[in-house]
């Protein structure tokens, strides 16, 4: 959910402030764009090199750099962020917030600020339950901002008690489940099929197509984003697939991936087969190389389980089963002939006859029909668009 964010995160002078290094560090982790404003006072607590260096950014204290003369746009920082995280948020910061002072880059920033502003106070005990500070934090939410509430623990006084900065992996935590909470997908589980199988002829031979797995990790990625959690059950690929509400399941040959679908399947909302599965494995693999030799060779081969079909029998009222369709002649009739004969809410339709489709192009160009036989076709696009376009339709669809 953070993937490409923009994340505007400043700091004032808490003990605490160690804790933004860490935190720096799992925005970037998440493929968050971070950069940095500190108060002159939290210097003393973290150095910006530390912040600079992993935010990959200079980090901002001055309206004005006393070295370069450079103005520091704080209207600027204001409108490039996503969203704007206050933490540690000491109650001197909060209490001008609240009043709306701006004798610093930062409060200038906040006061400038477009996006969703989200704060994590952090102080002792006292003043976290002084009546003062109580009333600046339901202000604060009154504006619209979202308190990251401190937590019960030791404090740098020795106290024991509320006031202590959240940990950096629960801002992340509370940050991506409030960007979920309206995704048209939150909540939902999908299982997806992605990339070629192997089947083994001996140890070093396989027999496999031309798949890539670009349109199934596209799928992933696009319903991650909105939202739900993926279980993706992956062929061999050098691709990689990384989000947070993505669990990659590695397979190499049809057996593999039937019997991890078959574990993943009856909890699963949403399952999109997009793999590439082999119809056909060897009866027998070799324990060793074959040798080549002058006579020619003959492997018996077998028919593999029907994964799409076995799980498009097991389908509840409740599921939404999703196939594909390669097809290189009389596409439209194989397609729907598929959708009905494995019990599909939905098949897409991909044409070898068309230029930059199928296996291994960044592009693909394809056709979607749903159980109601309603055709809907699609111009070539980026796999990334494609996988826009399939799931919107699912989220119409189911």
């Amino acid at each position: 959910m953070l993937k490409g964010k923009k994340v505007l995160l400043g700091v004032t002078a808490s003990i605490a402030a160690y804790k933004t290094a860490e935190l720096v560090r799992l925005f970037k982790k998440a493929g968050a764009s971070v950069r940095v404003i500190q108060t002159e006072a939290s210097l003393d607590f973290v150095a910006s090199l530390t912040l600079a260096t992993l935010s990959e950014n200079p980090v901002l204290t001055k309206m004005v750099d006393a070295d370069s003369g450079e103005w520091s746009n704080h209207v600027e920082l204001g409108l490039w962020a996503d969203m704007m995280v206050i933490a540690p948020l000491t109650a001197n910061t909060m209490a001008k917030m609240r009043n709306g002072e701006c004798d610093n880059l930062l409060l200038a920033t906040y006061l400038s600020a477009k996006c969703q502003v989200y704060f994590a106070p952090a102080m002792d005990l006292d003043m976290y339950k002084h009546p003062s500070t109580k009333a600046n934090i339901a202000t604060l939410e009154k504006y619209g901002n979202i308190l990251i509430s401190s937590g019960f623990g030791e404090l740098a006084s020795g106290l024991v008690g509320e006031g202590r900065m959240a940990e950096p992996s629960e801002i992340i935590d509370l940050i991506t489940a409030a960007l979920n909470k309206d995704l048209p997908l939150t909540n939902k589980r999908v299982l997806i099929t992605a990339g070629p199988t192997h089947e083994p002829i001996d140890p070093v031979r396989f027999l496999g197509n031309r798949s890539s797995g670009k349109m199934g990790m596209a799928l992933a990625l696009e319903t991650a984003n909105k939202g739900a959690k993926v279980n993706l059950v992956l062929g061999p690929t050098n691709l990689d697939c990384k989000h947070a509400n993505i669990t990659i399941h590695k397979v190499e040959t049809a057996k593999q991936m039937y019997s991890k679908v078959g574990t993943l399947f009856s909890d699963a909302n949403i399952s999109i087969f997009a793999a590439a599965v082999a119809d056909y494995s060897p009866e027998v693999v070799a324990e060793n190389k074959i040798k080549k030799s002058d006579t020619s060779l003959s492997i018996s081969l077998k028919k593999t389980t029907d994964i799409l079909a076995e799980m498009g029998a097991k389908k509840k009222d409740n599921q939404f089963v999703v196939g594909f369709a390669l097809e290189t002649e009389n596409e439209i009739d194989n397609a729907k002939s598929k959708l009905t004969r494995k019990n599909l809410d939905m098949i897409v339709l991909n044409s070898l006859n068309n230029k930059g489709a199928g296996f291994q192009h960044n592009t693909n160009k394809i056709t979607i029909i749903d159980k109601a036989n309603i055709i809907t076709d699609f111009e070539l696009k980026d796999k990334s668009d494609v996988a826009k376009d399939i799931i919107n339709k699912i989220i119409e669809l189911s």
